[in-house]
């Protein structure tokens, strides 16, 4: 029996395999971004995702139209937990096919927000943050390693990824709540693990010195070796980074613009001869 607009209809019993399931995963990681736009921002990357088992699921071609301008609509999440929308999404409509058509928004809206929270907090800034630290500080330093591990860094999200959309399609949205609560527990240990290596490297990648030298008298002062060394050594590095941090939080600031300002203030104070 195919589906119909009636909604009483039974939903045909479709056979939904972990290839179609890869399927929607591989399509979601390469084309989640695709068509990113203001207005749906991923809404065309979820409908291409997705359309491959929408033909499967709709065999008639008024549903599937419905269905296909349902999931062009407005959606934003993490590309790595996204996955968790995506196999709920397949697990629903294949269950209820046509009958969903109500329930899908609901599903998107309430799942990809928290997901995104999590997602963005783990996936993209802490671990992002660590490895990337790391992995450029090795690179720095010559050692092939650093590239490795950050090459490597992304294929673990990959394998995120896939397993969250087949532990959303085997259990259902219900896997959302269940596996939410263990991530936030990770989040915030390595969110206080991040802190920490970053800190500790701090000084061990940003290098800057105090050169002015003031003359007193017959004294020459060396601020950095007499003043900063003996107390605090890394003091200035730690100021760098907490003037960066301080500017990207003032209004109408962005990354690019810090960069250039700390470029300009580098070649003014080392031409003064006020730091090195």
């Amino acid at each position: 029996m195919n589906n119909t607009n009636d909604n009483n209809r039974p939903q045909e019993e479709i056979e939904i395999t972990k290839k179609d399931i890869d399927r929607a995963w591989f399509r979601w990681i390469t084309r989640s971004q695709a068509g990113w736009n203001y207005e749906t921002m991923q809404g065309l990357g979820y409908c291409c995702t997705m359309l491959p088992f929408l033909k499967k699921n709709y065999k008639d071609p008024a549903e599937l139209k419905e269905m296909v301008k349902l999931h062009s609509q407005y959606y934003n999440t993490n590309v790595t937990t996204g996955g968790f929308v995506i196999g709920a999404d397949m697990a629903v409509e294949a269950e209820q096919g046509y009958k969903a058509k109500d329930m899908i928004p609901a599903l998107k809206t309430g799942l990809m927000g928290p997901l995104a929270g999590i997602g963005d907090t783990f996936f993209s800034v802490t671990i992002n943050t660590i490895l990337g630290s790391i992995a450029t500080y090795m690179a720095l330093e010559g050692n092939p390693i650093g590239v490795i591990l950050w090459l490597l860094a992304g294929f673990v999200k990959l394998g995120f990824a896939r397993w969250f959309t087949h532990l959303a399609y085997a259990q259902g949205k219900k896997a959302v709540s269940t596996v939410s609560g263990a991530l936030k527990k990770i989040t915030n240990a390595a969110t206080i693990l991040g802190i920490t290596v970053v800190g500790a490297l701090v000084p061990s990648v940003i290098k800057a010195t105090v050169t002015l030298q003031p003359q007193i008298g017959e004294n020459v002062i060396n601020i950095q070796e007499q003043i900063f060394d003996p107390m605090m050594p890394n003091i200035i590095p730690v100021g760098i980074v907490c003037f960066v941090y301080w500017l990207l939080g003032r209004k109408n600031m962005n990354s690019t613009r810090v960069i250039f300002i700390v470029m300009a203030l580098c070649v003014i104070l080392n031409a003064l001869n006020i730091m090195g």
